[in-house]
This record gives structure tokens, C-alpha cells and sequence, in this order.
């Protein structure tokens, strides 16, 4: 994990960052208005229901964002990697959160306070404008799994998600492996399926020799093939 220092000077300096466009005054002023936290493993950062408390930014780690169900399974709604932000559709809309956020791994977050975002980042039209288009394209994709987690076959939403992944975190240094390493109940929620179907799908993914799994580790060893099955569905 990087030091609470470390984090701060990666969060100001790092270019895909939103504070990197603030103005050096706005920087300095930004320090006063921040917190740093550590949650570990599976640990909330905040719950469905809750009611925001500020614009919070991941600098190291993992979280997936979920909606709980029917008879308490879970639907994961959306995956963050670092540089993202967590749980500011509420705080624009000035409503309690829908859903819940919890670590995948240990992670580090920023959190800046309520009155600093409005009155001072927000008045920052580079500011604005990217949290619109982050915004925008975070519907957008939204739209898009609406549909293929209703018309998708089992098959099809399994090489999603998985693709998915790939996309969100890449690969390790072998160029195949995941760099996420989800337990098969994760899968399956973020496939919109039950776990026994995921482990059996997954199994006959490596049958086909699509992909290999060494416990939590998955490489991908056709990406063409899962890519084909992903359209298909």
C-alpha cells in the first residue's frame, strides 16, 4: 500500500487524475479539504442507503459497487480501478446511495469534503467537464449491460464479464492472467448468474481451451474465441 503521503503527491501529479486539473491554488486549498483512507479486503466504504458524504476518488486497489437482491444475491454493478471515482452519481444527485461499495483488496481512497467539491471544484469548468463525461460514459455502459445481462445466454455473459475484466484491470506481467482475482461468487454477480453456473461455465471455458484456471487466477488463452462468444450470447 503507498503511505498516505505517497498517495496525496500521486493523486495531484497523476495527468488522468481530476485533480490534476485544478490550479496550483486550488491544490493547496485541496489539502485542507481531503482525507486519505485505508480499507482493507471486503471491508465497505460506504452502504446502500447511506447518505454521501463527500466525493470520493480510489488512488490504490479495488472495489466493486452492488446492488443487493432478491433473497440477499448480490448484483455487481460496476467495477472501479484506480484513478476512479466512487459513489458521486449520489452526491450530484443529492440523494442516498443505491447501491453498496466494498474493497476487493486492501485499497486506498480520497475523500474530499462536501463544501470544497461544490464551491470550488465544480467551479472549475475542466473540473465539470470531466466528471461529465465520466459520468456519461458510465451510463452509457450501464445501457449497454441492461441488456446483455437480460438477453445475453449464460455463455455470452460469462465472456463479457470476463473481457471485462480484462479490460478494466489488464493482465499481469505474462500478458494473460487477470489482474483481478475474484472468488467465483464475484464472477457470477457480475455475470447476473448463480454461482454453480458460473464454476460450471468457467470449467467448460478451459475445456475448450478458451481460458486456464489456477484457483482465483484465470489466464486467457483464446481471446479471439471469447470475444466471439461474448457477441454471440
Amino acid at each position: 500500500m503507498l503511505s498516505h503521503e505517497m498517495g496525496i503527491k500521486e493523486m495531484l501529479g497523476n495527468p488522468k487524475s481530476v485533480f490534476s486539473l485544478l490550479t496550483p491554488e486550488e491544490k493547496a486549498q485541496l489539502l485542507k479539504h481531503i482525507t486519505l483512507t485505508s480499507f482493507k479486503k471486503n471491508e465497505f466504504i460506504y452502504k446502500e442507503g447511506d447518505k454521501p458524504t463527500g466525493f470520493s476518488f480510489l488512488i490504490e486497489g479495488k472495489v466493486k459497487i452492488f446492488k443487493e437482491g432478491v433473497g440477499g444475491r448480490e448484483q455487481i454493478i460496476r467495477m472501479t480501478k484506480p484513478l476512479g471515482y466512487i459513489g458521486y452519481r449520489a452526491l450530484l444527485a443529492e440523494e442516498i446511495h443505491i447501491a453498496s461499495a466494498m474493497a476487493l483488496e486492501d485499497s486506498l481512497a480520497c475523500h474530499v469534503d462536501p463544501d470544497f467539491f461544490f464551491n470550488r471544484m465544480l467551479k472549475n469548468s475542466d473540473v465539470t467537464a470531466k466528471i461529465l463525461r465520466k459520468l456519461a460514459r458510465e451510463l452509457g455502459f450501464s445501457n449497454s449491460r441492461t441488456v446483455t445481462l437480460t438477453q445475453k445466454h449464460i455463455r455470452g455473459r460469462l465472456a463479457e464479464s470476463l473481457l471485462l475484466l480484462k479490460e478494466k484491470y489488464g493482465y499481469e506481467n505474462d500478458g494473460a492472467t487477470l489482474k483481478a482475482f475474484l472468488s467465483r461468487e464475484d464472477i457470477a454477480n457480475l455475470s447476473n448468474m448463480t454461482t454453480s453456473n458460473a464454476i460450471r461455465t468457467l470449467s467448460t471455458f478451459a475445456g475448450e481451451k478458451v481460458i486456464a484456471i489456477d484457483g482465483r487466477k484465470i489466464r486467457i488463452l483464446d481471446a479471439n474465441k471469447l470475444d466471439r462468444i461474448s457477441k454471440l450470447g
